[in-house]
């Protein structure tokens, strides 16, 4: 009977052997750290929303920095989750037989490291909104500070009332000594002509006209008096637009600070996940290689 030497690099277990060019990873192994470890992260984080350190409030427009308590707790999350897969992904690998041990530590770390990756996209893909809902205020904020000198006119009389039209500002120029009220109409025309001359930067020559005219026909004014009552118009509606302006970019600002600063203790609690899970798969690999096989043998 031939029998050829064993190499070094084969590895054998209970009976399997290699032919020393087989890929060193346990898939299965990973894959069912990376399981326990998304499931648990999901878990753990559904439980800090419970307990109120979630770093989202619905009554806030824009994302608010992360507070200590909520910091400590996504620590909290990736130490227990990230720990835990990474040491199924350590202790159910196969045992390699007539490995050096700086290989087999190698390799425990790598099987942990990609146990820590697997769970972590696990974790963003079912947790895309969640991500979403983070960095909102800073996207929704930036890109609404643009046109809001063009619709202030329409909003900032009304606190509450976005999304609905408002004409603050015509029914101030159609203002009449005898209380008659303006139709909808005109009030819709002058409103119109107000957002378009605030989005231009000054008012036009023509529209001061058309407007000084209205006012002088609805309320006996003379035409002078008329142009002044366009002009304060004009001017208050201007200084709206512009505090309106300035109010949402500071707001976008205060976003982005707010979503670069989660983004950092984010970075810092993966970093940490990545590290405890490389060690506890080094621990679990130790452990299941110290495992003895108990034979048991009966007797007739």
């Amino acid at each position: 009977m031939i029998t050829q030497p064993l190499h070094a690099g084969v590895a054998v277990a209970g009976g399997e052997t290699g032919d020393g060019y087989a890929s060193g990873v346990s898939w299965g192994a990973v894959f069912a750290g990376a399981a326990a470890a998304a499931a648990l992260s999901f878990i753990l984080l559904i439980l800090g929303m419970g307990l109120g350190l979630s770093s989202v409030s619905p009554y806030q427009y824009h994302a608010a920095p992360m507070g200590t308590a909520t910091i400590a707790w996504i620590a909290f999350v990736q130490l227990a989750a990230s720990g835990i897969g990474g040491y199924m992904a350590g202790r159910l690998r196969v045992k390699w037989a007539s490995i050096h041990g700086d290989e087999v530590h190698f390799r425990d770390t790598a099987h942990g490291l990609l146990a820590w990756a697997v769970a972590t996209l696990i974790t963003v893909a079912v947790l895309a909104g969640g991500a979403r809902a983070v960095l909102s205020g800073a996207i929704d904020t930036g890109s609404a500070a643009a046109p809001v000198a063009a619709s202030v006119v329409g909003a900032a009389a009304t606190p509450n009332g976005a999304g609905r039209s408002n004409t603050y500002f015509a029914d101030m120029l159609l203002r009449s000594p005898n209380g008659d009220v303006a139709t909808d109409a005109q009030r819709s025309e002058i409103n119109r002509i107000l957002i378009t001359d605030l989005a231009a930067g000054k008012i036009n020559a023509d529209d001061r006209s058309y407007l000084a005219q209205l006012i002088a026909k609805r309320t006996g004014m003379a035409p002078a008096e008329a142009e002044q009552r366009v002009d304060a118009i004009y001017a208050q509606a201007a200084q709206a637009a512009n505090d309106a302006k300035a109010k949402a970019m500071a707001a976008a600002e205060e976003a982005r600070k707010a979503a670069a600063h989660s983004a950092l203790w984010m970075f810092v609690a993966l970093l940490l996940g990545a590290f405890i899970a490389a060690l506890l798969a080094t621990i679990g690999g130790r452990n299941r290689d110290h495992a003895r096989v108990i034979v048991r043998t009966t007797t007739n």
